[in-house]
């Protein structure tokens, strides 16, 4: 009930006409990104931050939070009508949907990726306003070694699982931990890595690294893969289903929705492990005229992966604003906004901002409401997005990141930084270094850093204390196997061939 009760002040938050607003520009923005190819949610937040900072946190976060909602339903629209996912999660998505769109059934497609979101997001949320308070309370509990071990299972866990390589996993972690170390020692005063230049001695801003890192370097990834010529769209009507497609997307709808949240508040989860679930539970349990379309464009192939898809965005929501604990490349940058405002996501955060955190909670419920008023009938507007020229796409996104950064502190050293770790960025994806651990590092690393020395201090300097706590001792048990568990299947599958 006090869950319910803080949820109705999150509402009165929400539903203010600013707040609405917000929400509006937040769900609009995020469908705009996610429909075109190579810019996800993580790269529109990281966009935002530099121009967000004389907005409230409340607002703000309720604008982040659309754009995620946004962005994890954007991507299906570019799987269906171009085969081209624009996020990693919807790569499911396209394998029965492009089939669909070829079919003339995009606009049932598109029918049900929106109301299979839309159930499965207010579900989802639902759920996360009753599992954020549980683990609220367990997290009170925990000491300086049990916040060590956490970081320690973030990193192992985002490091293995969201790169196809375990050490180029950890390699984009260290160049993340070293950019950390970048300032002044907290406790010692010390100056570390700042080449004798005054402007470094208060850190590299996080907002800089992460508009660097996956704005800028993405850009110029992609822009260095540009193909010439416009690509050619499936065109669309409005999106509607029939009697039949109800009655074959509900069920995949539940189930998604059921395999996402999970998945997604584990550390490492992500969004693609329960997609690719979802698609092979629905083909497995296809029966009669569903089981003869699969491969050819099967309704419930569509409907159980997106719904999959988007609880997953809400179970991510659970570690990160009760324990600050991102399991994914978006919520990596929502952890640096909330330090943008100099908040630190987990227990504390539910007792001194509780208006922030249950309004955005809130907000989740609006934002699903106003995407689905949305998409239905904007799917051909979202159609025509596809057709901006790419270099004017890009070009632009350069110049507003350059701009935003700049408006910071007006320093032209912050710009020449935001432009190396943008090179950066493109030579991590040319040589296949996934880009989320290096910003969980950055932003991880330091607490983790204050979390060692002070549970060294507690124990006198003896190593042993990392692991006296059963919590901690779990944490490290859990990271090991997060870490060692891919090179093991490697190793099995080499004797087995």
């Amino acid at each position: 009930m006090e869950s319910f009760q803080l949820l109705m002040d999150g509402f009165a938050t929400a539903l203010t006409p600013v707040n609405l607003l917000y929400a509006l520009a937040g769900v609009t923005l995020g469908t705009l990104v996610g429909v075109l190819p190579g810019i996800g949610p993580a790269m529109t937040v990281a966009l935002l931050l530099p121009i967000t900072f004389t907005v409230p946190p409340a607002s703000a976060f309720i604008m982040f939070a659309g754009i995620y909602y946004g962005g994890m339903y954007g991507g299906s629209t570019t799987s269906i009508l171009l085969n081209t996912p624009g996020e990693s999660s919807s790569m499911i998505t396209a394998l029965e949907g492009n089939k669909m769109a070829k079919r003339g059934r995009a606009a049932q497609a598109l029918a049900t990726a929106a109301i299979g979101s839309f159930v499965a997001g207010t579900i989802a949320t639902a759920l996360l306003v009753v599992a954020a308070p549980l683990v609220v309370d367990f997290a009170i509990s925990f000491g300086p070694e049990d916040y060590f071990a956490l970081a320690i299972l973030a990193f192992t866990a985002v490091s293995s699982v969201l790169s196809r390589s375990v050490v180029r996993g950890l390699a984009s972690l260290g160049l993340g931990l070293v950019i950390g170390l970048v300032g002044i020692d907290q406790q010692t005063g010390q100056a570390r890595l700042t080449l004798g230049i005054p402007q470094l001695l208060d850190g590299i801003d996080v907002v800089i690294v992460a508009v660097g890192l996956f704005a800028v370097g993405e850009v110029l990834y992609v822009a260095s893969r540009l193909r010439h010529g416009q690509p050619e769209v499936i065109p669309v009507g409005r999106a509607f289903l029939g009697r039949s497609d109800w009655s074959r997307s509900w069920r995949p709808w539940l189930r998604g929705t059921a395999l996402g949240f999970p998945f997604g508040a584990l550390p490492g989860g992500g969004a693609e492990i329960p997609t690719f679930l979802s698609y092979s539970i629905e083909k497995r349990l296809a029966r009669g005229v569903a089981r003869e379309e699969y491969g050819k464009g099967a309704i419930e192939g569509v409907a159980g992966p997106e719904a999959a898809n988007n609880a997953s965005a809400a179970g991510t929501l659970v570690p990160l604003l009760t324990l600050g604990l991102p399991t994914s490349a978006t919520a990596a940058i929502l952890l640096a906004a909330f330090q943008q405002y100099g908040l630190q996501p987990g227990p504390q955060l539910f007792d001194h901002n509780p208006a922030l955190v249950w309004g955005m909670i809130a907000s989740l419920f609006v934002g699903n409401t106003m995407l689905l008023v949305l998409n239905l009938p904007l799917a051909p507007i979202w159609a025509r997005v596809l057709q901006i020229p790419r270099p004017y796409l890009y070009s632009g996104i350069v110049l507003f990141a350059a701009l935003g950064v700049y408006a910071l502190n007006s320093s032209w050293v912050e710009l020449v930084i935001l432009y190396i770790l943008g090179l950066l960025g493109f030579a991590m994806r040319r040589f296949g270094l996934p880009v989320a651990p290096a910003v969980i590092g950055l932003i991880l690393g330091p607490m983790a850093e204050i979390q060692l020395r002070r549970a060294l201090a507690i124990g006198a300097g003896d190593v042993t204390v990392l692991v006296r706590s059963p919590i901690a001792a779990t944490l490290l048990v859990i990271s090991l196997l997060a870490l060692f568990t891919p090179l093991i299947r490697k190793v099995a599958a080499r004797r087995g061939a």
